[in-house]
């Protein structure tokens, strides 16, 4: 059965479905009435047909939108303009398909319903996906990379905040948490939904809904003291709208949203808006009346029939618009200038994009603070005046004004507080405490902690945290499991000596490195080094340049003592320097033909023989220890050797050292043997691989240097085969691990890193010096300065006490020629002044003591000089 219209009918039917008593619809009704009569007005356009217009109240329920559809469809509509919900579209839409009747909704911005699914469904307005773009770009332009995101749950809701979602990855953020609302929800489902997020680290709040004239959801936040500088609220257009229908009585409305940051449908300033509520949505739906009319006339002018065949007596009158397709495709193609701007259709039967405004809630007064669009990003300038290249965007933004006051960037997120401090997780070690340990008294010490500690001090917040031990305390635990228990949300973040390794940097985030590491082998002391030089083994060099340099001293001091006395000491220059160091070389092996004679190098020869008597015993063990007590070999010189050996190796509990060992290098797990300790790694080398222990140890680099400090005889080969370091792990994406990573660098640049190392690691001679650099059972400097000390300050005393003694002889000589120019006297110097009295001093000291004894007699006694 068919029922035809006339080719060029008197009236038109067009159906409009919405919500009359939401904010939207209140605005859409007014503007769409409008339309209908500015259309009837104008003759040029349907020559003389007249659009009528059916309403119906859908009251946003799919039940009453389906039922109001249906009736709507017995009018034999050419269109339905509307609904303005998504929930309601998603269901209408599917009749459109069977009917052939376009839908075009100014106010249902799901992107879903763009999809194929759905090829009758037009929008005069900007999909979500497009929104959900510029809150992306915007929330990247502010640096924070995890948000919450509050959205209704329907259709439109849930649909718009999982292409956030999309776009918010797209630039390496997510949204951390999706918080549901219900479709009516009431004060006590957004007392609930924000309460239970404030435990969350994140403080940017994404907020997708309904338009509500009430702002509910900020009235709950402000009573919840979440509209604070700590918070950032973000919202999509649904806030605009809602303050476009605010008239003076709400103003005071205005408080509540103090800071809020928002996203409006950009209109062009050359468009000409009429006033239906200032709401955005009332033009748009102004529009879509006159695209419908446009196409209704396109349609007519080409000379087609708007001709409804029924479906089938099951359905009563429901019919099908045969026209429906040539409809859909001239309606594709219009293209006009509305009160909004150009309308026309993208491929997606979207409206073509004209980007966003920004606005911000400040002083009680929305402003301003920029523009979205896709081709220009953000920026201060409408984006139809801007021609800019997507790939060189000079991104702005007006100043805004934050939650509390603040202008300047909030950080977007609470790493704790007082309440809920941060859970840091540390190893309770059983072993190598000096890195990381819970004490008796539950307090925590380390070098890790005080690394973590000093670190904190660059940290510009508060942050509150407590130390939870993981571990028994009887063996050392897993270090894998301690990361992941981060990664679990058990603990915010772990400190410890954490390798970066790649199976752990796939779960969290790590820290710059505050320590290099790495795997070295550590085995029992090789003796392949004996040669013809052994016998310089035992000192260092720096001992040996000590030592030499202290003969040469004591040679010049008992010489310089025994001169006057000693006529061994005596006689020509050449007989003089070699007597004197043939003397104190000599002394090393008890063989000195001169004898001292002076008091004061008596003294100076006991202090320097008890030094050459330590020294030499020392010398006498160490070499005996090089050349019969080390007898212990190792035929691993290297990873390759260690490999390709058989041979049972040593790893740490806990360590990723033996999973490196067997999943890296193909290490058989039955050679890998587990070691908890110091002890027992030294119990294990000195068994060896044939009596129950291990060929090596496999180990950091920093563990194994610690043991070196206390066990002398074994050594590293070889180069360290993994380079990697230590650092802190914390959650992925968690703010504290670049915060937590610059400020480790500060320490390193000011030297307090290498402090904190050498407060552990150094009070008994720096570790890093240990095995590697150091011969094993070498004699250090550090084990005798005392005793060099000691005699340095006899023999330095010695001169001191022959020079005053000489000074004043020379002085006392000096008085007694002023008196008696007949005594005797020095050589005339042809020199005056400073120069001739050091050369008469010289003079005086090269003078035997005898002589000058004799000389000062003859001043005494002239008689007896006479008489003689």
């Amino acid at each position: 059965m068919f029922v035809t219209s006339s080719k060029r009918p008197d009236v038109v039917n067009v159906g409009a479905l919405f919500s009359f008593d939401s904010v939207i619809g209140k605005a859409a009704k007014i503007a769409m009435e409008e339309a209908v009569v500015d259309v009837n007005k104008d003759l040029k356009i349907l020559n003389g047909t007249k659009m009528k217009l059916f309403m119906d109240d859908t009251n946003c329920s799919v039940f009453k939108g389906s039922i109001g559809a249906f009736q709507m469809l017995e009018n034999d509509v050419v269109a339905i303009i509307g609904p303005q919900s998504s929930t309601v579209a998603h269901m209408i839409s599917q009749l459109a398909n069977g009917v052939q009747v376009p839908i075009i909704s100014y106010a249902a911005t799901d992107p879903t319903l763009s999809s194929l699914q759905f090829p009758y469904f037009f929008r005069t307005t900007q999909s979500d996906s497009y929104q959900m773009a510029a809150m992306a770009n915007l929330i990247d332009f502010y640096g924070w990379k995890e948000v919450i995101a509050i959205y209704t749950d329907d259709e439109y809701g849930r649909n718009g905040v999982f292409s956030l979602d999309d776009e918010v990855e797209k630039r390496e953020s997510k949204i951390s948490y999706k918080l549901a609302l219900p479709t009516n929800y009431n004060l006590h489902d957004l007392t609930d939904v924000l309460n239970n997020s404030i435990p969350y680290g994140p403080r940017v709040y994404i907020v997708h809904i309904n338009p509500d004239p009430d702002l509910k959801i900020f009235e709950v936040a402000r009573k919840l003291n979440m509209m604070t500088s700590d918070y950032v609220w973000l919202t999509t257009d649904w806030l605009c709208t809602t303050l476009a229908s605010f008239t003076a009585h709400n103003q005071p409305s205005y408080k509540i949203i103090e800071g809020v940051v928002g996203l409006c449908q950009h209109i062009p300033k050359a468009s000409q808006m009429k006033n239906f509520g200032l709401n955005v949505y009332g033009s748009y739906a102004y529009d879509t009346v006159w695209t419908v009319a446009r196409t209704i006339d396109t349609f007519l002018n080409q000379e087609k029939n708007m001709t409804f065949s029924l479906v089938g007596s099951q359905f009563g009158k429901l019919k099908v618009f045969d026209g429906g397709k040539d409809f859909v495709k001239i309606l594709s193609g219009t293209h006009f200038n509305g009160l909004t701007g150009p309308i026309h259709f993208d491929v997606d039967r979207n409206l073509v994009p004209r980007g966003y405004t920004v606005f911000n809630m400040a002083k009680l007064v929305v402003q301003n603070v920029g523009y979205w669009s896709n081709h220009s990003g953000l920026s201060i300038d409408p984006p139809e005046s801007l021609k800019v290249d997507k790939h060189h965007l000079d991104e702005k933004l007006g100043v805004i004004t934050w939650p509390g006051g603040k202008t300047d960037r909030p950080r977007g997120w609470v790493i704790g507080d007082r309440e809920r401090p941060l859970r840091i997780g540390i190893p309770k070690r059983a072993s190598f405490v000096e890195f990381v340990t819970e004490l008796s008294n539950h307090t925590v010490q380390g070098y890790c902690i005080d690394v973590f500690m000093e670190a904190l001090k660059f940290v510009p917040y508060e942050l509150p945290y407590r130390f939870v031990p993981f571990g028994d305390g009887l063996s050392n635990p897993s270090y894998d499991d301690l990361v992941k228990f981060v990664k679990d949300d058990v603990f915010d973040g772990a400190v410890g000596e954490i390798a970066i390794v790649t199976n752990r940097t796939k779960i969290v985030d790590y820290t710059q490195p505050y320590a290099t590491t790495g795997l070295v082998i550590v085995v029992p002391i090789n003796n392949s080094k004996a040669s013809a030089w052994v016998f310089l083994r035992p000192f260092t060099i720096e001992m040996w340049c000590v030592t030499a340099a202290s003969f040469v001293l004591i040679a010049f001091v008992i010489w310089l003592l025994e001169h006057r006395v000693n006529n061994d000491f005596r006689g020509p220059l050449k007989r003089q320097l070699a007597t004197s160091f043939l003397f104190s070389f000599s002394t090393l092996f008890k063989t000195n033909q001169e004898d001292t004679i002076s008091p004061l190098g008596r003294m100076v020869m006991v202090v320097w023989l008890f030094l050459l008597m330590v020294i030499t015993s020392s010398y006498t063990a160490s070499l005996t220890s090089i050349l019969t007590v080390e007898q212990l070999s190792s035929p691993i010189t290297g990873i390759d050797t260690l490999a390709a050996s058989h041979l049972p190796i040593g790893y740490q509990v806990g360590s990723f050292a033996g999973t490196y060992l067997a999943e890296s290098l193909f290490v058989a797990r039955s050679r890998l043997v587990p070691l908890g300790s110091p002890d027992e790694y030294e119990k294990a080398l000195r068994l060896g691989p044939h009596k129950g222990g291990v060929v090596a140890i496999v180990d950091e680099l920093p563990y194994v240097e610690l043991f070196l400090l206390d066990h002398a005889d074994f050594r590293i080969v070889g180069q360290p085969f993994t380079r990697s370091g230590w650092g802190f792990a914390f959650k992925r994406d968690s703010p504290l691990a670049t915060t937590l990573s610059l400020a480790i660098l500060q320490l390193s640049e000011n030297g307090k890193l290498q402090e904190i190392h050498d407060k552990w690691f150094c009070k008994k001679g720096c570790s890093s010096a240990v095995g590697r650099d150091a011969e094993p059972n070498q004699l250090q400097m550090s084990s005798f300065w005392g005793l060099y000390i000691i005699c340095g300050v006899f023999s330095l005393t010695a001169l001191v006490l022959f020079l005053l003694q000489t000074i004043h002889q020379y002085i006392y000589f000096k008085h007694k020629q002023m008196q008696d120019p007949s005594s005797p006297s020095f050589p005339a110097s042809s020199s005056r002044g400073c120069y001739g009295v050091l050369f008469n001093f010289f003079y005086f000291i090269d003078k035997k003591e005898e002589a000058i004894e004799n000389m000062f007699k003859k001043d005494d006694h002239p008689e007896a000089s006479q008489t003689v």
